[in-house]
């Protein structure tokens, strides 16, 4: 039977243009402190707001619910920004969905709203189940949903043809849980969000440094003479990473930033605990911007390192680290020979960067003893992206930036826990120890075969080989490539689920049956058998701390995300599963002593969690490169060449300020001059007046690829600071442009960064 239901997966067009302002030239300030209270008082009122807020990353609260920038090891009062405490709010938010809401809202009413308005309605609070033909959800008892989806699982011809997707927010006893399980049920079917995001730099460091995470600290960043600053927006999408950065500028570190778009954030910081910054300019941040065109990052890289190579031989001995070189790596003069036969004229037509300003950059990194290069999705969503990272390798080895404080490779992840979803074994490859040691701490035997990852799990769902999909938080539709074909490989499986605190559009676009399990969020408390619970996280930077909610849950019927997967489990595997899976969420401890005795770096776990936390070292602090060699790798990367035919511009989706990665917290991006609307498209103003089109004007937005012709409506042209020939537009109103087979190589991430386009009059 068909579950057509005449569904809009794609966010619906905005009858209103938005204003436009001009771009802010500092982020943080009053603006951040009216927007954070504007927020946090609209959905929690102003005691709530008091309470929950003074607990967000403090020792004995909750971690953020937002981005993975860690904590620093002395606390203040005030420990979240403005974006933090926009997704505490919206979790903590009084707004409650009931029955009542679903009775009076069918799904294809509810696709017509805005993903704005979607996550305005509240907090899930019962399971929900979508009937085979029916528009409307219905309540159902969690034992009733556990046995269908348990029914639908069991009745598959083979256990790949389910796919169990997770999202960053996931803890580590929750993610641990969920992958023991899903391979014991018989596949490596763990796509993550990961895949999205950062999985080009961990294959690039792999590769190249033999570990997959980044190699500095947060108490580098007090000792770094530079920090260059790739691909990132900080302000917006990590912004506690300005106060770092701040104190870094400070004490004297130069920051390069290097982006197509100016960023407020990297401009100037105006701290909102300090007097200066509420009332002052603010700190100067960026001593350097190069704003580099889409995807010329390898071409400027490259550029930085030649003027580098040159600079050395002038000098020998002056700029590059021979000695580290020569001990700790491999592929140096296979590398050098590439940087030779490179052309300058080649390196500035590709970059769009000046060969003065190049040199500039050069003689920061050459001047600085120590040196930090932080980097986010900028970087890693083109087909070229594992190369781009290496590059970053490549500089970093040349001035032997590893092994010493102060120095090193920091690719920023965007989501609390996306790093420890990984570490607990959320992944579509997994090595072979990790499976052994499952096998000798649960006496079964895992699957061998890889998984699929997320651009390969829509494709077979797509052709019919899935046939369940259950997602562990996010928003899989809205957060993934090509929106109407995964929305197409949604509706032909027969069943999808969705643990969730939030209404998105992933409740809407649905398989035959849907159901919605309503789980706790950070902020709440989590009360089992033994008492009230804590879980655990891994930021950015490696270091695994405890969590505990302070709230009472928002609904009685809710469950914690361990409990939900337990009974899962239990209800699929039954006597062919040796695990007691209630027991272990009775008292989360016992999930951690099984982490303890599976995953190395865990020694000790319960104690040294409860001490505050502790640090997964990271080998190559050491100078040990877990590589084939044992070496650090040099590597060898073409410049990508971008030929665009006249009307032809490259595009990158990007965040607004209002937003976290799909959720939607408001309709101004304040840091751009946006208000009011996302329907957008940023171009340069010499492009405009070349294309014969005018600020504010509605047009569509048109991709092809392979054939294929995608179209984005109803955009409007803003007219901006952006490279010529290049464009920017706010995911996931423009995912629909980004073709399922664009994809970065090694990676498989989406090329969200760079979708060629043409534009036409609406």
């Amino acid at each position: 039977m068909s579950n057509d239901r005449q569904v809009n997966a794609e966010t619906p067009l905005e009858e209103r243009p938005p204003k436009i302002d001009a771009p802010a030239q500092a982020a943080g300030g009053v603006p951040a402190v009216v927007s954070t209270l504007r927020k946090a008082v609209g959905e929690m009122g102003i005691l709530r707001s008091l309470r929950v807020l003074k607990q967000v990353n403090q020792k004995d609260g909750f971690d953020c619910p937002s981005c993975a920038w860690p904590d620093p090891e002395e606390r203040h009062l005030i420990e979240f920004c403005e974006n933090g405490a926009k997704a505490v709010a919206d979790e903590a938010t009084l707004k409650l969905i009931d029955e009542e809401f679903f009775k009076t809202y069918s799904v294809r009413e509810l696709s017509h709203q805005t993903d704005h308005w979607l996550a305005q309605q509240g907090r899930l609070t019962r399971p929900m189940l979508l009937d085979v033909g029916s528009e409307h959800y219905r309540p159902v008892e969690w034992d009733t949903a556990f046995r269908l989806i348990a029914d639908e699982l069991n009745s598959l011809a083979s256990p790949d043809e389910a796919v169990f997707y997770a999202s960053g927010r996931t803890s580590n006893e929750a993610a641990f849980l969920y992958q023991l399980f899903v391979r014991q049920f018989g596949t490596n079917n763990l796509p993550d969000c990961s895949d999205m995001c950062h999985e080009s730099s961990g294959r690039a460091m792999m590769e190249t440094l033999g570990v997959g995470k980044g190699t500095v600290t947060l108490k580098d960043f007090e000792l770094a003479d530079a920090i260059f600053v790739i691909g990132q927006n900080p302000g917006t999408n990590h912004p506690r990473m300005l106060a770092t950065l701040q104190q870094a500028v400070r004490r004297g570190c130069r920051i390069v930033a290097i982006n197509p778009l100016p960023e407020a954030g990297l401009i100037r910081f105006k701290h909102p605990q300090e007097l200066s910054g509420l009332l002052g300019w603010g700190t100067p941040l960026a001593s350097l911007f190069l704003q580099v065109r889409i995807n010329g990052d390898v071409a400027l890289l490259k550029g930085i390192m030649k003027h580098m190579l040159e600079t050395e031989r002038r000098q020998p001995g002056s700029v590059f680290s021979l000695e580290f070189i020569d001990r700790y790596t491999t592929g140096y003069r296979e590398f050098i020979d590439d940087l030779d036969a490179t052309s300058w004229d080649l390196i500035l037509e590709q970059s769009g960067i000046s060969r003065e300003e190049i040199s500039k950059a050069a003689e920061i990194a050459i001047s600085s003893e120590r040196m930090i290069v932080c980097w986010a999705m900028g970087l890693t969503q083109h087909r070229n992206a594992v190369a781009n990272i290496q590059q970053i390798v490549n500089l970093l080895l040349l001035r032997g930036q590893f092994g010493k404080p102060g120095a090193g490779a920091c690719p920023v992840r965007g989501h609390s826990n996306v790093q420890g979803d990984r570490t607990m074994g959320i992944w579509e490859y997994p090595t072979k120890q990790f499976l052994d040691r499952l096998e000798q701490v649960f006496n079964f035997k895992p699957p061998q075969k890889p998984g699929y990852d997320t651009v390969a799990a829509i494709k077979a769902m797509h052709e019919g080989k899935v046939k369940v999909f259950i997602a562990l938080g996010g928003n899989f539709l809205s957060a993934t490539p090509d929106t109407r074909y995964t929305a197409e490989a949604l509706r032909r499986c027969s069943l999808t689920v969705q643990i969730s605190t939030k209404l998105n559009r992933s409740h809407l676009v649905t398989g035959k049956r849907a159901l919605i399990l309503p789980c706790l969020g950070r902020t709440e408390i989590d009360l089992q058998a033994s008492g009230p619970q804590f879980v655990t996280v891994e930021d950015s930077m490696s270091v695994v701390h405890p969590s505990r909610g302070w709230l009472p849950p928002a609904s009685a019927e809710l469950l914690s995300e361990p409990a939900i997967v337990a009974r899962l489990a239990e209800a699929t595997l039954g006597a062919r599963s040796n695990v007691r899976w209630r027991y272990l969420v009775e008292d989360y401890d016992r999930i951690r002593d099984l982490i303890e005795q599976t995953i190395p770096g865990f020694e000790d776990y319960n104690r040294r969690v409860r001490a505050g936390g502790f640090y997964l070292e990271n080998p190559t602090r050491k100078l040990k490169f877990n590589t084939p060699d044992g070496k650090a790798r040099f590597t060898v990367h073409p410049i990508p060449i971008q030929n665009l035919r006249p009307g032809q511009y490259l595009m990158m989706t990007v965040r607004s300020h209002d937003q976290f990665n799909t959720t939607v917290y408001g309709l101004e991006d304040r840091y751009r001059g946006v208000k009011g609307g996302r329907r957008v498209v940023f171009l340069n103003p010499e492009d405009v007046k070349e294309a014969g089109l005018r600020p504010g004007q509605m047009v569509d937005l048109i991709s092809s690829y392979d054939g294929i012709e995608r179209i984005a409506r109803g955009f409007r042209i803003v007219e901006y600071q952006i490279p010529r020939r290049c464009a920017a537009t706010y995911f996931p109103e423009a995912n629909v442009l980004v073709p399922v087979d664009a994809v970065a190589e090694k990676s498989n991430t989406p090329a969200s960064k760079s979708i060629v386009i043409t534009i036409r009059q609406s």
